[in-house]
């Protein structure tokens, strides 16, 4: 399934994830810091994650909609690290209500169309292109194609926002905002300020 805008109408605010990326960075954290306070650490909670993600992209607490599309490779349909993880079974055309609005969760994979890489970027391209998205977080798989991100942006008008999440900045642009995703993933695993 190929994400167009035949398919789906866009909300104002979109999330589009690398599964993979994100669940590497939670597992590396998840072990690095379970030894750090020495306490074993459950699951994350990918709501918890994606309510934090919002919440540091300046999303304001409210009644609308945020979009959140999941990218993964048909080799790795689970996302270990997370609860829920299943990204076809649990994970797609769902949704869940908190302070911040509705988020609305839908997964894809490229199948054998295109590559992971290919595929996310083309869905940047195409929600960063869409009108009706005013605000556009994208996190990306930084080591295998984060760096292509800055010239795509350099093409796009009409956003109030767009930011990119991960654990290692990108150069500075006036085009989108980097903002590090560590800190959400310690909320989502449940670690306390206090306790590092």
């Amino acid at each position: 399934m190929i994400i167009n805008n035949n398919e789906l109408k866009f909300a104002e605010k979109v999330i589009l994830i690398d599964a993979a990326y994100i669940n590497k960075v939670t597992n590396d954290l998840g072990r690095h810091f379970g030894q750090v306070i020495e306490r074993e650490l459950l699951k994350a909670d990918l709501s918890v994650f994606l309510e934090c993600v919002a919440m540091d992209a300046g999303f304001q607490a409210g009644e609308g909609n945020l979009q959140v599309f999941l990218v993964y490779d048909k080799s790795q349909p689970q996302m270990d690290a997370f609860c829920p993880s299943d990204l076809k079974k649990e994970l797609n055309d769902v949704a869940f209500k908190s302070r911040l609005g509705e988020f609305q969760l839908n997964t894809f994979n490229p199948s054998d169309m295109a590559d992971k890489e290919a595929f996310f970027l083309e869905s940047v391209k195409l929600i960063a292109d869409a009108k009706e998205v005013k605000h556009l977080v994208v996190i990306p798989s930084e080591a295998e194609y984060g760096d292509k991100l800055p010239e795509i942006f350099e093409k796009v008008d009409g956003k109030e926002s767009i930011y990119v999440f991960g654990m290692n900045p990108l150069e500075p642009s006036d085009k989108f905002r980097w903002e590090m995703m560590g800190y959400a993933v310690l909320q989502a695993l449940g670690i306390r300020p206090d306790e590092i």
